[in-house]
């Protein structure tokens, strides 16, 4: 049975509004949850950049569910520092906690005021992150020269059950080239063919563990309002790779926000008022060959301020297709078909 999760995302919802959400979504029957660790939105307009790892804790405190992150180790993290992290998390809640380690965006990674890498080099330094973290938590001492550098590092506190390892990929490219490490694979929703050239090159080249899904979603009662949220909130970073990677301001993202096409935007979310139609949509892209789809709705609860006049409109998002009333239209409507799929 596919695993049907609830996506966080702390670009556009405040971190306590989410965990309200995370809980919502557990007692409506979501079956997981993650969350990606970005600096900053990828728009202005999202307006929210909560440090996933807090938040983390919090939520896995007070829900029971399974949780996974996005995490980019190597510039703005030293490896070192995100074994310590998961290997916390997974020491207090154990089986639960999955950390997916990507090359990373220098919308994020330029903060620290080093230069960003050529891709072959970020990916080369992704390796070495990987394997210093996964020795991290298997209770050895490292020390390591390369791209990063470790010195005489050891985890005092180690899991019973440690973390999964994520490999996140894009490209059909990457998903091959994660096989050589991953416990897993997460990517996003696109293109079907796509999709389906990610899911065989993982395991045409050996790729092991279960296959999960993020997908884009603005649904609202009103087929306008839906694809007013998805222009809003998702048009700059529907152009995708390589761009995605190395602009380095949400407001280089809100820059190339007007030129993106209609189509594009409805690539890369699945816009839509109708539930039902909705749900098979979502099914027909699990299909492919997943084992879990994390359903993010792409909303903020920002209140933009044009409209913080006492007469405007409380919100940028209508409360009918806010994160709170989305869990409870696809736990009415996406859950059960989504669990009848068989990948």
């Amino acid at each position: 049975m596919v695993r049907v999760g609830l996506h966080s995302s702390h670009e556009q919802v405040h971190p306590s509004a989410l965990l309200s959400a995370v809980q919502l979504a557990e007692q409506r029957g979501f079956d997981a949850a993650m969350c990606s660790d970005h600096w900053a939105p990828w728009s202005a307009t999202q307006g929210h950049s909560g440090f996933a790892w807090t938040w983390l804790g919090a939520a896995m405190a007070t829900t029971s569910l399974p949780f996974g992150v996005v995490n980019a180790p190597g510039q703005r993290y030293h490896p070192a520092i995100i074994a310590q992290a998961a290997a916390t998390l997974a020491a207090m809640h154990p089986g639960r906690f999955w950390v997916a380690l990507g090359s990373g965006e220098n919308m994020n990674e330029h903060i620290t005021g080093d230069g960003w890498p050529a891709k072959h080099v970020r990916d080369a330094r992704l390796v070495e992150c990987v394997e210093i973290i996964r020795a991290l938590l298997a209770g050895e001492e490292v020390t390591y020269e390369g791209l990063v550098r470790v010195d005489r590092a050891k985890l005092w506190t180690l899991p019973d059950v440690a973390p999964l390892l994520i490999g996140p990929a894009v490209t059909a490219t990457t998903a091959a080239a994660h096989a050589r490490w991953a416990d897993g694979l997460v990517t996003v929703n696109q293109d079907p063919a796509a999709l389906r050239a990610v899911v065989d090159a993982y395991r045409d080249a050996g790729g092991r563990g279960e296959i999960a899904l993020q997908v884009h979603v603005a649904y609202a009662p009103d087929p306008d309002e839906a694809f007013r949220i998805a222009r809003e909130q998702w048009a700059g970073n529907a152009v995708g790779p390589p761009v995605a990677w190395d602009l380095d301001t949400p407001e280089a993202f809100d820059q190339i926000a007007p030129k993106v096409s209609e189509d594009v935007i409805r690539s890369s979310v699945l816009v839509d008022h109708e539930p039902a139609r909705l749900a098979e949509r979502v099914a027909a892209l699990v299909e492919i060959g997943f084992d879990a789809v994390y359903l993010h709705q792409v909303v903020t609860d920002v209140v933009p301020s044009h409209e913080k006049h006492p007469d405007a409109a409380p919100t940028s998002t209508p409360r009918s297709a806010s994160l709170e009333a989305f869990v409870d239209v696809a736990a009415e409507h996406l859950l059960p078909v989504l669990r009848e799929v068989r990948a």
